[in-house]
């Protein structure tokens, strides 16, 4: 079973930016960013396949980029321009299934890091 650890979540104005970064155990065919506000459905945000398609959440506009740091075994999402709207629990979540969105595809989960854009 793939450990995945998430931090860098935090408070920030809007327009800010964060980098959230997940420790990975092992990577897998699909790594990916999900998030959940309070009484909304897990979205995905964005994903990165084993030969390093990225697939991005309609919201994130340009505004967010998966990556991966091989050297430290992380997968990163720097996120820029930040909106209230983007308030929510975000995880790292991996894959053996095909690379995409959908949570189902994803059978691990790290615990989360809560990210908040307020002013």
């Amino acid at each position: 079973q793939v450990h995945l650890v998430e931090s860098g979540g935090g408070s920030v104005q809007p327009g800010g930016s964060l980098t959230l970064s997940c420790a990975v155990s092992a990577y897998t065919r699909c790594m990916g960013w999900f998030r959940q506000a309070p009484g909304k459905d897990r979205e995905g945000v964005a994903s990165m396949s084993s030969g390093g398609s990225t697939y991005y959440g309609e919201f994130v506009r340009g505004r967010f980029s998966i990556s991966k740091d091989n050297s430290k075994n992380t997968l990163v999402l720097r996120m820029s321009s930040l909106k209230p709207e983007d308030t929510a629990m975000y995880y790292c979540a991996a894959g053996v299934r095909s690379c995409g969105l959908n949570s189902r595809d994803f059978n691990a989960w790290g615990q989360g890091t809560q990210v908040t854009v307020e002013s």
